[in-house]
């Protein structure tokens, strides 16, 4: 099961903020864009590049090794295909030199530097070219370290993939040479599968021998729910 059809993973970091939160436990499906190696236990080389391949959709949520580090599993959302030119300007983000449209909506509350604090972050609702619509956050307004960048174009065989917290993602606008290393460009043959639906959250404040605890650490709206 866990090689050919679902296989569960669970969020460490705060990037994809407010799609996903540190604590979720999500299923990945394997199938979503066929198999290569990395669909395999220990990524055994048994699979040639990627068979059975369907292209991921721009907007997809997708698991994928890391390029320079194929022990390490990442979640990002794809944001650019194979040819597109990817740029932010200002806070904006530009498609085939094409601004994305974007809604502000309600600021979403993150933790903040110290303990049990509580912080703004502007909130927007971003819709990608062919419609698929994610909410993104911006902890730092427009003006971050990564909120101006250079022209990237997307190779043939890779994508481009983004965390939905613009300020605090370590992603495809970073490069793997960086002092702290990104992600770059995906290969294809790096792409685990798409990620679907959550199957359990906890917020952390319980450990798992802490049973009374549980009731008020569970997100219990959160199972079952779909990932867009």
């Amino acid at each position: 099961m866990r090689t050919i059809a679902y296989e569960p993973f669970n969020i460490p970091s705060e990037s994809m903020v407010p799609t996903l939160l540190v604590g979720d436990y999500l299923f990945v499906s394997k199938f979503s864009y066929g198999y290569s190696r990395y669909s395999l236990p220990f990524g055994l080389p048994l699979i040639p590049g990627r068979i059975f391949f369907t292209e991921p959709k721009r907007g997809d949520v997708v698991v994928f090794k890391l390029p320079h580090d194929t022990e390490v599993d990442y979640i990002k959302r794809i944001i650019g295909l194979p040819g597109d030119k990817i740029q932010m300007r200002a806070g904006r983000l530009y498609i085939n030199d094409q601004m994305v449209e974007r809604e502000r909506i309600e600021d979403y509350l993150v933790r903040g530097d110290r303990a049990g604090q509580l912080a703004r972050a502007a909130r927007y609702v971003e819709t990608l070219p062919g419609g698929k619509k994610h909410e993104i956050i911006e902890l730092m307004g427009d003006n971050g370290p990564l909120d101006n960048t250079e022209v990237y174009t997307v190779p043939q065989g890779s994508y481009f993939a983004m965390g939905d917290n613009r300020d605090n993602s370590l992603d495809s606008r970073v490069p793997p040479d960086a002092p702290q290393p990104g992600v770059g460009y995906i290969p294809k043959a790096n792409l685990v599968g798409r990620a679907e639906f959550l199957f359990f959250s906890t917020d952390g404040s319980a450990a798992i021998w802490e049973f009374w605890k549980w009731p008020g650490a569970l997100r219990i709206q959160r199972f079952f729910s779909g990932i867009h």
